[in-house]
């Protein structure tokens, strides 16, 4: 067990982010190209993957009341700081919105999709300013700068880190290594999972106090004593998840610890095992683990499907929580590998038509699928091999699932794409 590699792997994949990360990186690209333009450019060109362009269509841009793209590039060049990451809008004030719209008025942006890149995640901005231009290029990854220049002179060069899943690929964790490392590690090493706790459920409360998207989670939570819902844990589990989504899918200022490129999937891994064990007096370090093993199978699974894909990654991060939940429970590697098992062939085939504040409603299904899923893992019942995609060896399901959603599901993803951009 490569405790050193495995925790710098979750550090390098659970971070902090604002806003949704599909257009929260194009203002991150658009923000490193201005900065090393050295002024606010006259034009910007935007030259984006198609799974790019298709999970940032619809969603909120924090602090702005504006959806999309446009205001996303303008609030990067304003406002952005490359520094920040995935919190590179954080500064951005009234004043600055207010800037970045008058920009946008100027007609100074042009934005597309780049057909001849081979990467599902990638990124290029150019900026112009008289005779001067740079460009940087983001690829494989939301923070991954594989191109930065100025003027023609390369400053920064990197290969790209592929978006595409590797199931071969020499890191490639198992579902026993994922369970042995959340259950055996030094507790000391996962303590910063805290920072997700707090930050992710503090958009959840965020998003109950007022309107955010379909408001989905504060309806939930506010009927909670009503003949439909009920004041059950389970209703807890699936307000506070959904009304986190709300939250960020509308553009709150609020920071959620993303996973694996998304913050739906940070909020969906953490917010369910966060709930279950509050109301269950768990301990803390029992708590923790389960954190460590939800965001760790998230990871898992993330490796072979790629950052983007036809698939929803609530589909992931759900099968994530689930584990998590399952832990608290009592299970043990054994049922764990039953409830992976119960999402595999549950959830298998939800499509992902781009983030918008609807997603809180595919969020809700996966962590519903999710609690069931543990609690029939809990009573030693599970899909078998002799069901669809299901095998007996849990990480083949996991494989099955993967290619499914990064091979399978490629024609799918060209027409969903098809479709909202012919609406």
């Amino acid at each position: 067990m490569n405790y050193a590699f495995i925790g710098a792997l979750m550090h390098q994949e659970i971070i902090p982010a604002i806003g949704c990360t599909e257009p929260i990186a194009v203002s991150l690209c658009v923000a490193k190209a201005c900065e090393t333009l050295g002024s606010l450019p006259e034009k910007i060109e935007v030259s984006l993957s198609a799974n790019i362009y298709k999970n940032a269509m619809g969603v909120g841009i924090p602090n702005t009341g504006m959806t999309g793209l446009p205001i996303a590039v303008a609030l990067g060049a304003i406002a952005g700081k490359s520094e920040y990451g995935l919190e590179v809008l954080k500064d951005a004030d009234a004043l600055s919105v207010a800037k970045a719209k008058e920009y946008l008025e100027q007609n100074r942006i042009e934005i597309g999709i780049d057909k001849q890149t081979s990467e599902i995640l990638s990124i290029c901005t150019t900026v112009y300013a008289g005779s001067n231009s740079a460009k940087a290029i983001i690829a494989g990854a939301h923070t991954n700068f594989t191109h930065i220049s100025l003027n023609g002179n390369t400053i920064l060069s990197n290969s790209s880190i592929s978006s595409q899943g590797d199931e071969n690929s020499e890191a490639q964790l198992s579902m026993r290594d994922v369970y042995q490392y959340a259950t055996t590690v030094p507790l000391e090493q996962i303590e910063w999972l805290k920072d997700a706790e707090k930050m992710n459920t503090a958009a959840a409360e965020t998003s109950f106090t007022g309107s955010y998207g379909h408001g989905l989670g504060k309806l939930m939570h506010e009927s909670a004593k009503d003949s439909i819902f009920g004041d059950t844990l389970f209703t807890k589990i699936l307000s506070y998840t959904s009304g986190a989504c709300d939250a960020r899918m509308s553009g709150a200022m609020v920071p959620v610890m993303s996973n694996s490129g998304s913050g739906n999937q940070g909020i969906s891994a953490t917010v369910p095992v966060v709930i279950f064990g509050r109301e269950r007096g768990v301990s803390e370090e029992k708590l923790l683990r389960a954190l460590a093993l939800s965001h760790l199978t998230v990871i898992y699974i993330k490796q072979s499907l790629g950052r983007l894909s036809a698939l929803c990654g609530c589909v992931v991060a759900a099968t994530g929580s689930s584990c998590g939940i399952t832990y608290l429970m009592g299970g043990e590697f054994k049922e764990v590998c039953y409830t992976v098992k119960n999402m595999v062939a549950n959830l298998t085939g939800m499509i992902c038509d781009g983030a918008k504040p609807s997603c809180s409603l595919k969020v809700t299904s996966g962590v519903s699928t999710a609690v069931l899923s543990a609690v029939l893992a809990m009573e030693q019942r599970y899909t078998t091999s002799l069901e669809g995609i299901i095998d007996d060896d849990v990480d083949k399901c996991i494989a099955n699932l993967t290619n499914i959603g990064r091979n399978g599901m490629r024609e799918t993803d060209k027409l969903i794409l098809q479709i909202m951009t012919e609406k």
